[in-house]
Formats: C-alpha cells, structure tokens, sequence
C-alpha cells in the first residue's frame, strides 16, 4: 500500500472528476491524503480519503490579486497563492511520508510542492490539456498585442515571485507554462484524445483516459419519477456563472407552456422566488443531480464546462452551449464541429433564438448520432479505472 499526497486548489470542475479517481485508489489499498478547501472536505471524506485543508478565503484574495485581465497576471497570482499553501501543507505533513503526489493542472502549487518534496508527480488535468508551443503562442499575443507600459510591470512582478520561490523553497520556475500547467512525467487528461484539440500533438507522458464521472456521493432532494418517460430538455449554468436571472427568464420565454418538460437548475445563489411566475412545464431547483437527470434528457442547454459537456455527451445527449468563460468557448467549438451540438452566444440571444436552437437540434437526427457515438468512445475510454491503472503502472515504475 502506498500512501498518495493530492493536492486540488480548484472549484466543483477540478474537484469532481477526481472523486472516482480517489475512491478508485482507496478500493486498491492506497492511502490517501487529500488537500482541499473546506467547503469539499464531506465530499472527499467519502471517498475514504484523509482530508485535510488550507485556508480558501486567504487563497482566493492572493490569486485575485495577482490581476485578471491577462493571463500572466493569473499567473502571477497563482504564484502569490504560494505563500498561503506551501507553508500549510508542509507544516501539515511534517514527519510524514508519501510515495508519489497529484496535484490539479491549474493549481499553481502543484508542481512545486512535487519539487520541494522530491516525489514523483502526476498531473491531474480536468480541462484540456495545453501543448507548451501553444501557451507560449498565447503568450506571445499578449506581449505584442498589449501596450508596453503595461506589460511590464505584469512581467517584471512574474520574475521576482521566481526569484521569491527560488529563495524561499529552493525551487526553479523555467517558464509561465510550468506554473500554470503544472506539467509532470505523468498527465491524466480526463478526455479522449479524439475530443482534445490537437490532440494528436501530446506525447505518451499524457494519457487521456476520458471523463471520470462517478457516483456526487450527495442525496439530492429531486424526483426523478417527474422526468422518467418525459423526455425532457435540461437547463443549467453550472456552479459558478451560474447568477443569470434574465437568461432564466428567457427561458420561460423560449419554452414556457410548450409540450416541453423542462428541468432548470439556478445553483444556490439565486432564489426560484426572484424568477417570479414559473411556467407549469417547468421544474425548477437551485440544485439538480446532473448526472441522473441527463440518463433521460433529450437535450442539455449549458454553459459548456468540462464536466458538464462530458457528462452530457457521455449520456448521449446533444448540447447547445452558450459559453460564459474560460474554456468553455473552445469546448463549444469542439462540440459544434463533431456535430454533437451547437453554439449560441449569451450577448444578445433572444427567446426565439433559443426555441429556434432546440427544434434545430432536436429535429435533426444527426445531433443525437453524433452525441451518441462520441458519448459511446468515452464509457470505452476507461474514466476512472483507466486513470488508476495509468497510476499504478507509473508509480511501478518510480516508487
């Protein structure tokens, strides 16, 4: 049995794919302790994992203050969270012994707490994963394309935070891409390389093992006897642009007292009672067990995160996606061009536009064949039990 570090800054999209992965590593003998922030330690406890946490408030207002209109400001602070999780985590396990560590794509702490402890890393990466040519591209935009005088300082702040990093933890930082890809001699891309944008471009370090959708281990208050045999088409933004009382109401406008069932889920920080008259066809819940609901929905409206777009397709139901942020632009264009779906964007979108979408989609046979084909590639593509295997047959070989 070997005893496994995991280390997961990140949000409902970076947590979630990792609960299989961690019940997995339990059920083969693994021991696992696991750094969050409070708000999933319940969750992870399940998992039968050890759970232990830093402080989430400090880490936010450390990452926000790095600046976020470009991405070497992200950057930046994603190295400013250093000094709120290194010392925690390192006081933490002080004395302790681990075998190998994993830690998020996107945590900018990951690779380092690999560096400091000397263990052998695995990278757990939840979005698409991202070639060094292609973030340094990105880079390089920002350089040409952004005035001088504000590049700058953005830049000189990148290089004192390494030199801080290489002072305080002996740790060097080569490039931008190595803190905000945490790249390791071992990705698990929880994707096929099919679905993954150029996916043809990343070595045999990257395994996609397509998504990891498990058990939420949560008992959700919904009765799923109101959606069996219905069919309906299923709503929701996610769990973090999720506070859109105007799109909502559009909605009512697009489907209301159609021949729709429809199912809306507004996340917690909206009350159903500020959406004023819902439509009797509608069923609406701040919180909705995605993943049961989706076994009989005909269509998901989304905003198009990782999770959401996986899960959706792995039960072989078409999407429109109206991205908000992030990645999920480039994950709408993904499904818009295997024709599992189509994009539609939030500005500007009209009632009409969105009931004209939903017919399109759901009178056009190819949308549900293109779903159903690609949502049949990800249950061969292993999720979870591959990832493990992937683990197992690197920490052999390392440990």
């Amino acid at each position: 049995m070997a005893r496994v570090l995991f280390i997961n800054g990140g949000s409902e999209g970076h947590i979630n794919p990792t609960i299989g992965v961690v019940q997995e590593l339990v059920s083969r003998g693994e021991e696992v302790v696991y750094f969050c922030i409070e708000a999933f330690r319940e969750r992870i406890e399940k998992t039968g994992a050890s759970v232990r946490t830093f402080d989430d408030q400090k880490f936010i207002k450390a990452f926000i203050s790095g600046g976020r209109n470009y991405l070497l400001e992200r950057i930046n602070g994603l190295l400013l969270t250093s000094d709120i999780v290194i010392p925690s985590v390192l006081e933490q396990i002080n004395g302790e012994h681990f075998d190998y560590i994993i830690h998020d794509s996107m945590f900018g702490c990951g690779r380092l707490l690999a560096q400091i402890l000397k263990l052998p890393a695995i990278n757990s990466c939840t979005s698409f994963a991202q070639t060094k040519e292609s973030f340094d591209t990105m880079l390089e935009q920002f350089s040409t394309n952004v005035p001088a005088e504000t590049v700058k300082p953005i830049t000189d702040q990148f290089q004192s935070l390494t030199a801080m990093v290489k002072e305080k933890y002996d740790v060097d930082i080569q490039s931008p891409y190595e803190v905000f890809c945490n790249p390791a001699p071992l990705t698990l891309v929880y994707t096929t390389r099919e679905f993954q944008p150029d996916g043809e471009a990343f070595d045999q370090t990257y395994k996609f093992v397509g998504p990891s959708i498990s058990s939420r281990l949560a008992q959700e208050n919904f009765d799923l006897t109101a959606v069996k045999g219905k069919s309906p088409i299923y709503i929701s933004l996610g769990t973090v642009f999720n506070q859109a009382i105007d799109f909502y109401k559009l909605c009512f406008e697009a489907f209301g007292n159609t021949d729709h069932t429809i199912v809306m889920s507004i996340g917690s920080k909206t009350q159903i009672s500020e959406l004023g008259v819902i439509p009797e066809n509608f069923i609406v819940k701040n919180y909705v067990p995605q993943t049961d609901v989706l076994q009989y929905a005909e269509l998901f409206i989304t905003h198009g995160g990782m999770n959401s777009a996986h899960e959706g397709l792995y039960c072989g139901v078409p999407l429109i996606v109206i991205p908000q942020s992030a990645d999920q632009p480039i994950i709408a264009e993904q499904v818009a061009k295997i024709g599992a779906g189509m994009k539609l964007q939030m500005q500007s979108l009209t009632a009409t536009q969105l009931r004209e979408a939903a017919d399109h989609v759901l009178n056009l046979p190819s949308f549900k064949q293109a779903a159903a084909s690609v949502g049949e590639s990800f249950r061969k593509s292993g999720g979870y039990h591959q990832a493990v295997d992937e683990i197992f047959e690197f920490s052999r070989g390392t440990c």
